[in-house]
Order: structure tokens, then sequence, then C-alpha cells
């Protein structure tokens, strides 16, 4: 399982696909997963990975309800887990970074998620996943997570970008999905979707071609990354992506429904 890359092919997938420290975690909606999932996959709510609590929904529930949700899923040490979801990646990454949350290091992301298993013609089930339920132990690392007082003290550093995953309408303010609108100063905009081949199962597009694009736009290795959305789900996939580039990225989980709610942080548009 140590051999597995972070970007996975199904191909890959299928050869450890019964594999006993395999874990496969299904993102996708429940009628998806009723009507056609992996096989062993488990399937999670995507809900579970989310406070819920207005304004800024996106933020992490409480280490209670993250312990509850891979005690669920029989999350132990050993697990290698394969992601995905039938979106392009954003709830997978948004799961992945959930993991760098809790210090399990051991995953991967199956490329094109279940578009690309079932172009391929693998196998697959509708009957659900029942896991064996486990106890692991649940410990934030603050590493991978920019809070508001972070963005606040940074946002205007030389030594930090800004990465805005959202439409150029909700960049510009042109789309209004908050009490205000527009970006965070500084802030360069490249959307979550770029970095997906749609005519290739919603698989990743050739990642030099996309470091580079985000090259020009100042997103480089050398910087801190700090990258979101309206609710960090959609700015997901960039993490990911920001993780197989090897930039030194974390994720603002408050996001714009944080930012755009409160009426003194500053605001361009």
């Amino acid at each position: 399982m140590a051999d597995l890359p972070l970007l996975l092919d199904a191909q890959q997938l299928l050869d450890n696909l019964h594999h006993p420290e395999l874990l496969i975690v299904d993102l996708c909606k429940k009628s998806v997963y009723q009507q056609a999932h992996i096989p062993n996959a488990v399937w999670v709510n995507t809900r579970d990975l989310v406070s819920g609590e207005l304004p800024a929904t996106g933020k992490l529930p409480s280490v209670e309800q993250l312990q509850q949700l891979f005690a669920n899923i029989g999350l132990t040490a050993n697990k290698h887990l394969v992601v995905y979801d039938d979106e392009g990646g954003a709830w997978a990454g948004r799961f992945i970074w959930t993991l760098d949350i809790i210090g399990h290091k051991n995953y991967s992301y199956l490329n094109g998620g279940l578009h690309a298993w079932l172009a391929a013609g693998f196998a697959i089930d509708n009957s659900p996943t029942i896991p064996t339920t486990s106890s692991p132990s649940i410990d934030f690392n603050d590493q991978p997570q920019a809070l508001l007082a972070d963005v606040l003290a940074h946002y205007q550093d030389a030594n930090y970008v800004l990465w805005d995953a959202r439409s150029i309408e909700e960049y510009t303010g042109s789309r209004l999905l908050a009490m205000r609108g527009g970006h965070i100063p500084n802030a360069v905009h490249y959307e979550w979707n770029q970095v997906l081949d749609k005519e290739n199962s919603l698989k990743l597009r050739v990642l030099n071609e996309v470091k580079q694009e985000l090259h020009h736009l100042g997103i480089t290795s050398d910087k801190t990354v700090i990258v979101y959305c309206q609710t960090h789900h959609r700015s997901g996939l960039s993490y990911l992506v920001g993780k197989l580039l090897g930039l030194n990225i974390k994720a603002y989980a408050g996001s714009w429904s944080e930012w755009g709610n409160l009426r003194d942080t500053p605001v361009s548009n």
C-alpha cells in the first residue's frame, strides 16, 4: 500500500481492490452510490465533513464529530484510503484535506473518480458496503488550515499568495453569495475546475501545464498558498492539486461565506 501514489488511476486501484489494508471512500451523492459504486467502497455523507453552522457552513466539524465519522468508516492507522467522487475531485480533495487535519497520511485520489472507473469498464456494485467500525484517535493538525486571523495577518504578505477558486463572477462580485461580494485583496483567481479535462472523464489535466498557469499567477512553491472558495468545497480540489504540485498549501475553510459576511474585512472587486 505504501507504493500507491497520491494520484491513482483506475487500473492501479483495480490491481489492489481486495488488499486488506485498502479503504475506499465514496463521496458521491447517496442516490448515485445506491445505483453504482466501486466494489467495497464505503459511502460518506459530505455533510459530515463540515460544521454546517451559518454563516460559514464549510468550517470543520468538532473533533467529536470527526471521531465519529472516521470510527464509522473503520479508519485505522494502517489503512490506505482511496477517495473519489463524481464531480471531478472537489469533495475528494476536501476529504483528503480533512485527513491531513487529523494527521492520516496514507491516501490516494482516484483520478477522474467514478467517471473514470465507469469509462474503464470495470465492475460496479449497487449494494452498500458495511464497514467494520473502529476507534481512531483524532488529534487536530493545524498546519493545513488557515483561520480568519491567519488570512488577515498575511493577505498583504509577499511570502503568501491567496488562491480564489470560485467562479469569475463571484471573484468580481457580480454574483453575490454573501452579504458582500468581491474577493480578498491581492487574491488571484484560478477557478477550481480549470484543472479538469472535461473530455476525459474529469481526470486532471497535464499537471505541468497547470503548474505553468499557476506560476504565471504567482502561485509558486516558494510561497505559502492559501486557497479558498465559498465553503471550502470546490477549493478542496485546488488544495489537492497544490499537494500534487508540491506547493506549501493551506485551506481557509471559513472561505468567502465567513469573510464576505463580516462587516469589517477588506474586500476588492
